[in-house]
C-alpha cells in the first residue's frame, strides 16, 4: 500500500473516531462515568464532616435541653429569643401534627433522594456538598427523635415563630442553598445558549467572499 493510502486510511479512522465521541451514546456513556455515583458519598469529607458536625450538635443540644429544662419550661422566662423545651409530632416547625409513623417514612425516603441527588451529579461542586451535608445530617437528627420517642425535640424558640431546632435550621439553610445553585446554573446555562452563535451562521459567515477581493 502506497504512502498515500495509509495516510487516507489514517484520515478516515480520524473522522470516525471523532464521529463516535460526539454521538449521543458515546456522550451519555461519558457523562456517566464522570459522575460520582451515591457510594462516593461516604469518601466526601465536606459532606461526612458537615454530616457529623450537624448531626452532633444536634443530638448534644437536645441532650443538654432536657437534662436542664421541664417540658414546656423557658430560659429566660421572658423575652424575644428564649430557649423553651418542647416536643414535635409533626414536621419542621409544627406542621403534619401527630403524623409520626408518616414522617417516620417519608424521612427514609427524603434521604434516599438526597443520596440520589448526590450520585446524579457530576462531580458535585462545593455549595452542592455543603447542602447535601446540612441535609443528611438535619433529617437523621430528627429522625433518630422520632425513631427513639416518637416525637422531635425543639428548642430555639424565637418571638412568635414556632418553636425548632438545630435539624430543622441545617434543613432549610441546606434546601435554601440548594435552590439558589440550581437557579444561577440554569441561568448560565439559557445565556450561554443565547450568546452562543449558531453553526449556520458561522458557516456563512467562513464562505463568504472576502470585499477586499472582489
Amino acid at each position: 500500500m502506497t504512502t498515500e493510502g495509509l495516510d487516507m486510511e489514517d484520515t478516515n479512522r480520524d473522522a470516525g473516531d471523532e464521529a463516535t465521541s460526539n454521538s449521543p451514546g458515546a456522550i451519555t456513556k461519558i457523562r456517566n462515568y464522570r459522575r460520582w455515583g451515591s457510594l462516593h458519598l461516604i469518601k466526601d469529607r465536606i459532606v461526612v464532616g458537615l454530616f457529623v458536625t450537624v448531626l452532633a450538635m444536634d443530638q448534644i443540644s437536645k441532650l443538654v435541653v432536657k437534662s436542664n429544662l421541664a417540658l414546656y419550661e423557658s430560659w429566660p422566662e421572658q423575652g424575644f429569643f428564649r430557649i423553651t423545651h418542647g416536643t414535635n409530632t409533626g414536621t419542621a416547625f409544627g406542621l403534619l401534627p401527630n403524623q409520626t409513623t408518616f414522617l417516620i417514612f417519608a424521612s427514609i425516603v427524603a434521604i434516599g433522594f438526597i443520596i440520589y441527588l448526590y450520585g446524579s451529579q457530576d462531580k458535585p461542586h462545593f455549595p452542592i456538598r455543603v447542602a447535601i451535608g446540612l441535609q443528611l445530617g438535619g433529617a437523621f437528627g430528627n429522625l433518630i427523635d422520632r425513631l427513639w420517642a416518637g416525637a422531635v425535640v425543639d428548642f430555639i424558640d424565637v418571638g412568635p415563630w414556632p418553636i425548632f431546632n438545630l435539624a430543622d435550621s441545617s434543613i432549610v439553610v441546606g434546601i435554601t442553598i440548594l435552590i439558589v445553585v440550581f437557579t444561577f446554573s440554569r441561568d448560565g446555562e439559557k445565556q450561554a445558549h443565547i450568546e452562543e452563535p449558531s453553526p449556520d451562521i458561522v458557516g456563512l459567515q467562513d464562505t463568504r467572499p472576502n470585499s477586499k477581493h472582489e
